[in-house]
């Protein structure tokens, strides 16, 4: 939701928390069952619908995130080998980035967006992949007590990765791939990641299950609405 609202604020669009929830409860469920991340597109399509979004314009939004996305994925990615000057290194460039917020070059208008608002997209980002961390550590830590919050943190790394090339839904496939084959930088073993991934597979689905209620309550309603009035 803070993702979906940072990048709107690029393209100078402020939904309201009920669109906002809504919107990002649609593109959770369609991204999870179209391919290629088709939430996005969806998004973008609606936006444009709605609010006379531009495609281009928002296009170039959502490469801003994506670009901060890998960003922030590689930095977890390499969080084992930078070992403990990951923390001062991030804190550093977090430090530069906020300081280069003003400057001429980063607030200029690219493809139609005011970037001078990136900061507060990277922010959201780093908030969005820490929660998801967050997640993968307590699904880990309750197959295995040994997994570390650090592991988790190199293993959520990986996984954001896999998101770029998914053609299956959810990145069925693409996802545990990318686990096994960064075993070394997370040494987390390949019967744990596959016993992981598929905890995650069912509460995920129960979350898609609860957005779906949630679409057709909100839909419901607004049927109704429509039928009041004509009455």
């Amino acid at each position: 939701m803070l993702v979906t609202a940072a990048t709107l604020r690029l393209c100078g669009i402020n939904l309201t928390i009920r669109d906002n929830v809504l919107l990002n409860a649609y593109t959770t469920v369609i991204n999870f069952f179209g391919p290629l991340q088709s939430g996005p597109a969806f998004r973008a399509v609606y936006l444009k619908k709605t609010h006379k979004l531009a495609l281009k314009k928002y296009a170039v939004a959502t490469l801003v995130y994506y670009f901060i996305f890998a960003l922030i994925s590689g930095v977890f990615l390499l969080s084992g080998v930078l070992k403990w000057w990951f923390v001062p290194i991030t804190i550093g460039v977090g430090i530069v980035l906020f300081a280069l917020r003003k400057s001429p070059i980063i607030t200029r208008r690219i493809g139609g967006i005011n970037i001078n608002n990136w900061y507060l997209l990277a922010a959201a980002t780093f908030l969005q992949l820490s929660i998801v961390a967050t997640i993968y550590y307590i699904e880990l830590h309750t197959l295995s007590s040994q997994i570390t919050f650090s592991q988790a943190i190199i293993y959520t790394g990986a996984a954001d990765f896999a998101l770029f090339v998914s053609v299956t839904p959810g990145a069925i496939g693409f996802r545990e791939a990318f686990l096994v084959f960064s075993h070394r930088l997370h040494h987390i073993g390949g019967g744990l990641i596959i016993s992981a991934n598929i905890l995650d597979r069912i509460m995920y689905l129960i979350l898609l299950i609860f957005l779906t209620i949630f679409i057709v309550i909100v839909h419901a309603k607004k049927q109704l609405s429509k039928e009041e009035v004509q009455d």
